[in-house]
């Protein structure tokens, strides 16, 4: 590290306050890391100047892969040339990010061996991120991390590394395994995974409930969030225990119902549950007297997505119910169509999501070979000017009418 490599006053700012700082960190990576000292260099640098450092150039990665690795370069190799090359490498991590500490330590090993020594636990995708190393050293890191079975994740415009809430293993409210199903998912799509062939990225990612603790409908191109179909389950003593103990059921609960499908007279509940929504808020309110149903399965939404290219959208759903069982075929089977079709006519770096919104959602059921749900309608149509085809068979023909 070369100029003022020692003085770093804007990063040192990043250390005040209560919360962790990813710069104290670094300091502590840079002990032994000359990438990770030319690091903070950089970062100060550019804090100072406004301006990045970093560039993209070129495609790096490993043999027989062309995702997992995103390629990072400094502008400034004279002056860092700890970072000269700073790639960051995205392993697959397990359902439901459950390690045992041996496993995060054979991970740290091999990264301070060949890497920077910096982690991201983790990204928004959900992978284990290890951020700088140099080209020559990506080999040997793939090599060593097959060896502790860990694989790479997914980058560019490919199925990115599915993620999952935990699911059963510690959520009662869980109504499939999330991480039986993220585990079938990864598995079954890992070509699509680690060769880019769609337009552009594609993300799945499994809540086990509405709650929907990964973010499903706001990050996932399809979202696959467990639902019921029957009716909430009601211990209507518990419900007796919550009143005596100062809950307002009427106040903090009934009325606070989105679907207004709660009734609570002082002394019981009821709920008119063909009108729920499964927003979660009543059961969330009263853990011990409310549970889901018993029929319970997930619904699947497709189309979100931040806002990079365009603005943000979120999931629109796609199939109601289904029920979550190996090997998940019907799913599978809407999923290849609409990768076909998406392949096809998607522009470059177009999400499924705007895809939709550009050829429509009517034109995109036709292609997939799914019928039209109340379900999928986002809200009532604002435009009654609106005409439509009507069709009749006629001698084995359909015509317009």
């Amino acid at each position: 590290m070369s100029e003022n490599k020692s003085e770093t006053p804007l990063l040192d700012q990043l250390e005040e306050g209560a919360w962790p700082s990813f710069v104290k960190e670094i300091k502590m990576a840079a002990k032994k890391s000359p990438m990770a000292k030319d690091l903070l260099g950089q970062l100060e640098r550019s804090y100072k100047e406004k301006i990045s450092h970093w560039k993209h150039g070129g495609i790096v990665g490993v043999m027989g892969y062309g995702g997992g690795i995103i390629g990072r370069y400094s502008d400034l190799p004279e002056k860092f040339p700890g970072v000269s090359h700073f790639h960051t490498l995205r392993v697959n991590h397990p359902s439901g990010w459950f390690y045992k500490t041996d496993a995060l330590r054979k991970i740290c090993d091999i990264w301070e061996k060949h890497g920077s020594g910096v982690t991201n636990m983790h990204g928004s995708t959900g992978d284990i991120i290890l951020l700088g190393t140099k080209t020559d050293e990506l080999e040997p890191i793939f090599a060593e991390l097959q060896k502790i079975d860990f694989d790479l994740g997914g980058s560019g415009s490919d199925m990115r590394t599915p993620s999952c809430c935990v699911g059963q293993a510690r959520c009662e409210w869980a109504c499939y395994d999330t991480m039986k199903a993220c585990y079938d998912f990864t598995t079954t799509y890992q070509d699509e995974l680690h060769r880019p062939a769609f337009p552009y990225k594609f993300k799945f990612k499994f809540s086990g409930c509405p709650n929907d603790c990964v973010a499903s409908i706001a990050r996932a191109d399809l979202s696959v969030i467990g639902i019921w179909r029957d009716a909430i389950q009601m211990d209507k003593e518990a419900v007796k225990e919550y009143a005596a103990s100062g809950l307002d059921i009427g106040r903090d609960v009934a009325e606070r119902c989105p679907a207004k499908c709660m009734e609570w007279d002082g002394k019981e509940l009821k709920i008119d549950n063909q009108y729920c929504r499964h927003c979660m808020h009543c059961i969330n309110a009263m853990p011990k007297a409310l549970s889901p149903g018993k029929d319970r399965g997930a619904t699947i939404l497709l189309g979100s997505k931040a806002p990079i290219v365009e603005g943000a959208l979120l999931s629109s759903v796609l199939i109601p119910f289904v029920k979550m069982e190996p090997p998940y075929q019907e799913i599978k089977d809407i999923i290849a169509k609409i990768w076909d079709i998406w392949s096809e006519e998607g522009k470059n770096r177009e999400r499924v999501g705007e895809f939709i919104q550009r050829v429509g959602l009517g034109n995109f059921l036709d292609a997939i070979g799914l019928e039209p749900q109340p379900e999928m309608v986002a809200h009532p149509r604002e435009n009654p000017y609106v005409f439509y085809e009507e069709y009749f068979e006629e001698d084995g023909q359909e015509q317009g009418k």
